[in-house]
Parts: structure tokens; sequence; C-alpha cells
């Protein structure tokens, strides 16, 4: 079962390279936004974060640290990239239809855009220039 999610496609060396860039630089633009969420978590400063499915204002920023960041890291590593981009695509789904809900199509363009990304990623896999080919060959 493992083998089969982590298997990284089968796709000619320019979906590869595609991607490739498809993963780091959306794994890139959204480790920036996380880096500042990640700083308020661990600050001084009491939480300020929105709540919109109900866990509690540090519960949501720590939910989306861990999005932001960590799978922001595995995407880019191409580690275990599928499953990483499920909760990015979650929160940027969140982000445009909670969040934004009511600020119109301006404010949920962004979100939906990374979105389309991540769903691009969790549907190909990370391509062959990934950590998870390396894996998915060696167990074999």
């Amino acid at each position: 079962m493992i083998k089969n999610i982590l298997n990284p496609g089968n796709y000619p060396k320019n979906i590869d390279l595609v991607l490739l860039i498809l993963r780091v630089s959306g794994g890139i633009l959204m480790l920036t936004h996380g880096i500042g969420k990640f700083s308020t978590l661990f600050g001084n400063e009491p939480i300020q974060f929105p709540d919109p499915i109900g866990v509690g204002a540090t519960a949501s920023l720590a939910l989306t640290v861990f999005s932001e960041v960590l799978c922001s890291i595995l995407l880019i590593l191409g580690l275990g990239t599928r499953f990483a981009a499920i909760p990015l695509l979650i929160t940027m789904l969140v982000a445009a239809f909670v969040i934004h809900a009511n600020d119109g199509f301006g404010k949920q363009e962004l979100p939906l855009l990374y979105s389309t990304i991540y769903l691009v990623i969790s549907l190909a896999g990370a391509g062959k220039i990934s950590l998870d080919k390396w894996i998915f060959n060696n167990l074999k």
C-alpha cells in the first residue's frame, strides 16, 4: 500500500521536470507564508488567528503551520508528496471558502490557485526527480 502511494508516476522527462518545478515553486512560495505564522505560534504575543473549523485559535494556527511549513518542506523534497499535498490543499480551500468567503473573488483567487497546484500534485505524484522515486525504487 505505501509503495503505491509513494509511486512517483511513470512520466516522460519533460513531465517530471514540470512536476519538479510545480512542487518546488509551490512549496517555496507557501513556505514564505508559513514561516511568519511559525514565529507567531512560538512567539510571546497572544495568538490572534481565525478559528474557521472551531478547534480554537491556537490549534487552527498549529494546523496551518504544520501544513504551510512542514508539508511545504516535504513537497520541496518530494518526500511523501501525495500525503504532503493534501493538508496544503485543505488549508487553501479553507482559506478560499471559509476565511475569504465574503471577501469576493479577488481574495479567493490566490488560495484557489494554490489549491489547483496541490490538487495536481496529489493526483500526479512527485515525478522521478524526488525522494519518493528513490524510496520507491529501493522498496522493490
